[in-house]
């Protein structure tokens, strides 16, 4: 089993070798996720959202984030893992970003952190990278950025927007990111800055041209409720698969029919 590296990432978008990425949060789905081959694992902020039930990705913190990428770490052999730098952890100052990012790579055991933004991360970025903390980036619809863009729409619509996120790409690069995510920009866009660009880019909500896809696990599990965004894909409906088990051991247990003598000890 080879181990995934930010080199294989660079050689797999020359040979346009698609890019597999999910999040995962927690050991058991990190190492089912590793088994099934996928490329990257990325132990997202979105942990605030799908795990501890906040309403947004903004209350996340570091601590959060390394407790979750410790877990993902223990459970994976061959994928590269990505940990998100939550919010208000690289904004501050530069000096707070490397500590902070320093603190997933070394306590955490993560092989690079995500950062949100364009143009204005693009100090941070270069900061990261010149002391070799591997930087993947994200531009177009940004969660950490929910309340300047009025909610979690679709960027890059009108040309103005377009141009400013083929600028955001292109400043992340220039600042050493080894790749960007491209998140809810139209399919025509996102394929321009994937031909741009040297490094690769994952898309959701971001059309097929792109080198790579990302989802949230629970999307594709269907595990998160009424909530399905259109560009999620949902391979299976677990939620309803577990509720039927759930309901079952209940109606044993009120019926006292479990546990049967095979499962009690003697």
């Amino acid at each position: 089993m080879k181990k995934i590296t930010i080199l294989d990432l660079k050689k797999m978008k020359y040979e346009r070798d698609k890019i597999s990425m999910l999040t995962a949060y927690d050991f058991r789905t990190s190492v089912m996720l590793d088994a099934c081959d996928v490329d990257i694992l990325l132990v997202g902020d979105s942990v605030g959202n799908v795990v501890m039930g906040f309403e947004n990705t903004l209350s996340v913190t570091v601590d959060n984030m390394l407790y979750h990428t410790k877990a993902v770490v223990r459970g994976r052999k061959r994928a590269l893992v990505v940990a998100d730098m939550p919010f208000m952890s690289y904004q501050v100052s530069i000096d707070e970003a490397r500590r902070n990012a320093g603190i997933l790579i070394k306590e955490g055991g993560a092989e690079a952190v995500k950062i949100e933004g364009g143009e204005n991360v693009e100090s941070v970025v270069k900061a990261l990278s010149d002391i070799d903390i591997p930087v993947m980036g994200h531009i177009g619809l940004t969660p950490q950025s929910i309340h300047r863009m009025g909610g979690y729409k679709v960027q890059g619509k009108e040309e103005r927007q377009q141009e400013k996120l083929l600028a955001d790409a292109l400043s992340v690069e220039r600042g050493g990111a080894f790749a960007v995510v491209l998140e809810a920009i139209p399919q025509k866009l996102a394929a321009k800055i994937t031909e741009k660009l040297k490094i690769p880019t994952i898309g959701i909500g971001a059309g097929p041209d792109c080198d790579g896809q990302v989802l949230v696990i629970n999307d594709l599990l269907g595990l998160s409720g009424k909530f399905r965004p259109k560009f999620v894909k949902q391979y299976v409906q677990l939620e309803p698969i577990i509720k039927k088990a759930v309901s079952e051991y209940v109606g044993e247990v009120k019926k006292k029919k479990f546990p049967q003598d095979e499962f009690t000890f003697s």
